[in-house]
C-alpha cells in the first residue's frame, strides 16, 4: 500500500533518470524502514482522528540514515461499509523533506488499499 506509493516513485525516478529525486528521503528508505513505516501507517489509519499527528522514526531498522515521518489523517469519508482516509505524510532525511498525500480505502483494520487518483 504505502510501500507501493514509495516504491513506484523511486522506481520511476530511476527509470526516468530523474536525478533531482536522488537525495530525497525516499532514496534512503530500505526494506526494514518500509516495513516499519507501513505498520505505523496502518496504526494511524486504524486509530487516529483527523488532525492527530503521529511521529515515526526509523530507529532500530539498521539504516545508518535517520529518517522520520509525521503522519496525519486529513479527512475521513464513508461509503457503505468502505472507509476512505486521506493522510498527510511528511518524510524527512538528511535535511530534506517531502510531502505526500495518499488516499487509502478499506473495509476492515488490515485491508487498506492505496487509491489511484
Amino acid at each position: 500500500m504505502f510501500a507501493a506509493l514509495l516504491l513506484a516513485s523511486t522506481a520511476s525516478a530511476e527509470a526516468s533518470n530523474l536525478n533531482f529525486l536522488k537525495d530525497t528521503p525516499m532514496s534512503y528508505i530500505k526494506k526494514r524502514d518500509m516495513d516499519s513505516i507501513k505498520s505505523a501507517l496502518v496504526e494511524v489509519l486504524n486509530t487516529k482522528n483527523d488532525g492527530e499527528t503521529t511521529r515515526w522514526i526509523n530507529e532500530g531498522t539498521g539504516n545508518s540514515v535517520k529518517i522520520d515521518a509525521a503522519m496525519t489523517p486529513e479527512s475521513t469519508s464513508h461509503e457503505g461499509e468502505k472507509t476512505c482516509r486521506r493522510v498527510s505524510v511528511v518524510l524527512s532525511a538528511k535535511g530534506q523533506s517531502m510531502n505526500l498525500h495518499p488516499n487509502f480505502c478499506g473495509t476492515g483494520r488490515t485491508d487498506w488499499t492505496l487509491q489511484q487518483r
